[in-house]
């Protein structure tokens, strides 16, 4: 959360996170890049992300240290994805308080090779250009500046499925079996149908799905066109594909399929241990978010199956080293090190974060998950990021779906009428982006 997410979604990424009031950050850049922040060439790389990407509960960092003797790496996050973009945004434009390497979600890759290329290190002076064929192709050019700039390197993609409560379908009368369900639910009307079916028979307090947000965000993730067409065009508004996913999530809201609750916050959180919904459809990311919610208590209750409507993609992610950065250099080798095929397998064995790297995708083709009832999540998960399309990004994606996220929040909580809350949405593009 790592869409998540998008993304995060805000596309918030993986486990148990922290939220903290205050970035800790490198402050400014130096003048000659210097690596020493003391007597003996001892240096703290500082890494600066929204929720967790993994790296820590995978032991990388650790490793990291051992293999650098005289690197230590501290990393700090902040859990919701928007909060963090607009610190990020207001630290960028003062040229100060920044970390060695800054998390770019997906959603926001656009905005940093369109609007903002100026602002971070063009790693090809690092050797990245050398690493071109090491990451699915879609996933190094929405990276690339305009210039040909290499302005991150991939962490994660987003292949979606369906998480699902395998103990609460039971106590509802609904099959469990992951290729049963596959059928049921091969389209997003038929997956709407079986929740009414949940709901008729579900055990106390207990809903179909977490919010109407999610089912919108991993809809509009199965789209290669979402808010802009591939010559930078808004097309937000007027495209069908958008506005099914919004009545759909409409109709949930309507169906009364919803626990209403807002994804990140505490009470969703909660939610995952007090069984208070029995579907949330998941980018492989949010697989390692839920064993954080839920721990060992979770194990063998949940379950992974193919996701309806075909193959989409939500959330992914990239790290990135800004102008301002003390140890640019030395950043560079962190992130270069993190986003290797054999880091990139440990964290999804670990963690469930699928990889950017084509390497590592081969590798975890036979992975099977016990916490999640032994799911055969590399060939779900891989399935799914073979067939995903390749997105079309613009510079406010992540603004756009944010302003429509509310208003189904809306919808979902308030009552407001379908259409008022449309144009709420409209209105706060409008305000946004201008």
């Amino acid at each position: 959360m790592p869409i998540a997410r998008a993304a995060r979604r805000t596309a918030v990424r993986l486990g148990a996170v922290t939220l903290v009031g205050a970035l800790l950050a490198a402050c400014g850049g130096s003048k000659d890049g210097a690596s020493s922040d003391g007597a003996g060439g001892k240096i703290t790389l500082t890494v600066d992300l929204f929720g967790s990407f993994g790296y820590k509960e995978a032991g990388l960092y650790a490793e990291y240290e051992k293999l650098h003797p005289g690197v230590t790496v501290k990393q700090t996050d902040t859990e919701d994805e928007a909060d963090y973009w607009k610190s990020l945004q207001t630290r960028l434009a003062g040229n100060a308080g920044l970390a060695d390497v800054q998390g770019i979600e997906v959603g926001r890759i656009a905005s940093v090779t369109q609007q903002q290329a100026d602002r971070f290190e063009d790693l090809r002076k690092y050797g990245a250009d050398s690493l071109k064929d090491r990451f699915a192709p879609a996933k190094w050019a929405a990276a690339t500046g305009r210039g040909g700039e290499v302005l991150g390197l991939g962490t994660d993609v987003g292949p979606e499925a369906m998480c699902y409560r395998a103990d609460l379908f039971e106590r509802a009368g609904l099959p469990t079996d992951r290729e049963e369900l596959a059928k049921k639910w091969a389209t997003w009307d038929g997956y709407l149908d079986l929740g009414k079916q949940y709901k008729a028979k579900a055990p106390a307090r207990s809903a179909w799905l977490d919010s109407v947000g999610s089912l919108y965000s991993i809809m509009i993730g199965q789209e290669k066109e979402r808010y802009y067409d591939a010559s930078g065009k808004l097309i937000w508004e007027d495209n069908p594909a958008l506005r099914a996913a919004w009545d759909h999530a409409v109709r949930a809201a309507g169906d009364g399929l919803s626990a209403k609750l807002d994804q990140w916050s505490p009470q969703w959180n909660q939610a995952f241990s007090a069984g208070s919904f029995a579907t949330m459809p998941c980018p492989a990311w949010m697989l390692g978010y839920i064993k954080g919610q839920t721990g060992e208590a979770g194990k063998g209750k949940w379950d992974v199956a193919k996701l309806p409507g075909g193959a989409g993609n939500w959330g992914g992610s990239y790290l990135a080293v800004p102008k301002a950065a003390k140890h640019k250099k030395e950043a560079y080798e962190l992130i270069e090190w993190l986003t290797a095929p054999e880091q990139q397998t440990r964290l999804f064995r670990k963690q469930g974060n699928f990889p950017s790297a084509t390497g590592a995708i081969e590798k975890i083709a036979d992975a099977k998950d016990p916490f999640f009832s032994n799911a055969p999540i590399g060939r779900i998960f891989g399935d799914a990021a073979k067939a995903a399309p390749v997105q079309v990004l613009g510079a406010h994606d992540q603004n756009i779906a944010q302003q429509i996220t509310n208003a189904l929040s809306e919808v979902e909580r308030k009552g407001t009428p379908p259409e008022k809350a449309w144009a709420n949405a409209r209105k706060g593009v409008e305000n946004t982006i201008g």
